[in-house]
């Protein structure tokens, strides 16, 4: 685990090598079918190693960390199964747990559901007020741990009520890290300038790979409401371009400070994590980094 751009790919692919294992994405945008460049998908003939849990479904299906979760761990016990090691690797930190700890997600987590459009409507009609004041009457407990302007998360705290889970007993589990597996953490850094020389240069790598030809075809698919998401980065700041002819240059700076305070996020996240043994791989060559690794997980 670690930040973007920091070499996670190339290091757990030399790992799973090593290992004789297999790959697990834990990226939350990989899962998405026709998103490649944009998301450092490795190319399929590329890999030295059979992936899991990339191009699950398209940019426009519901998918959510609770369907992730049983995917990769049907994935885990599949390799594991054929006796290889599973390789977990990604960026995105709520994947990484919802696969690795004893994460409970509550029935209608997944897609799309009643209870979450009913109060969705009554926040539409009401006013976020009145869904947060159902909350404090249904679980003060949990209301009081949700800012009253965070309708979503309201929103969802009265899914979890109706499904019979606290959200305030979900998040004080949430701080606990332990794993269901016998999991061993490497979480690779880099001082921050050299990362971002690095984060810049995929950036402009990835548009020299036909980044705006791809979103452009998405587009044509009616996938623009996925493109536009917040966290669809590199895929939001070029729909403009590609639509209304916005500048080009300006929107390639927007994707890489974009990228830049997306991997702050990310450190803070894994950060928190005591579990983890970092790796500074900054001066490190993918040799060097994979021999360090091994060491670390005292294989």
């Amino acid at each position: 685990m670690g930040p973007t751009a920091v070499g996670k790919t190339a290091l757990a692919e030399a790992l799973a090598v090593a290992l004789d294992g297999e790959i697990v994405s834990a990226d939350s945008m990989q899962v998405y079918r026709g998103m490649d460049v944009g998301t450092a998908k490795p190319p399929a003939g590329d890999r030295r190693v059979p992936y899991h849990c990339i191009d699950v479904v398209d940019p426009g299906e519901p998918f959510s960390a609770a369907l992730y979760q049983k995917i990769a761990r049907d994935a885990i016990a599949c390799i594991a199964g054929a006796a290889r090691v599973p390789v977990v690797v990604g960026g995105t930190g709520l994947y990484v747990r919802a696969v690795l700890d004893p994460f409970e997600f509550p029935e209608g987590e997944q897609r799309a559901n009643a209870v979450r459009e009913r109060y969705e409507a009554v926040a539409e009609r009401q006013g976020p007020d009145r869904v947060y004041a159902l909350l404090q009457s249904a679980d003060p407990a949990s209301a009081a741990l949700i800012h009253p302007n965070n309708t979503r998360r309201v929103i969802r705290a009265l899914e979890m009520h109706e499904a019979g889970v606290s959200y305030a007993a979900h998040s004080e589990r949430f701080s606990v890290r332990e794993s269901i597996y016998d999991a061993r953490f490497i979480g690779l850094t880099m001082e921050r300038p050299h990362l971002y020389e690095r984060i810049d240069a995929r950036v402009d790598a990835m548009m020299s790979l036909g980044l705006p030809g791809e979103v452009e075809r998405l587009l044509h698919l009616g996938f623009r409401e996925a493109l536009t998401a917040q966290q669809a980065i590199g895929y939001k700041e070029l729909v403009p371009v590609v639509e209304q002819g916005a500048d080009l240059s300006e929107a390639v700076l927007a994707i890489k400070q974009a990228t830049r305070r997306y991997a702050k996020r990310q450190f803070t996240w894994f950060k928190a994590d005591s579990r983890v043994r970092w790796l500074d791989v900054t001066e490190l060559s993918l040799e060097d980094a994979l021999t360090q690794a091994l060491r670390a997980l005292d294989w």
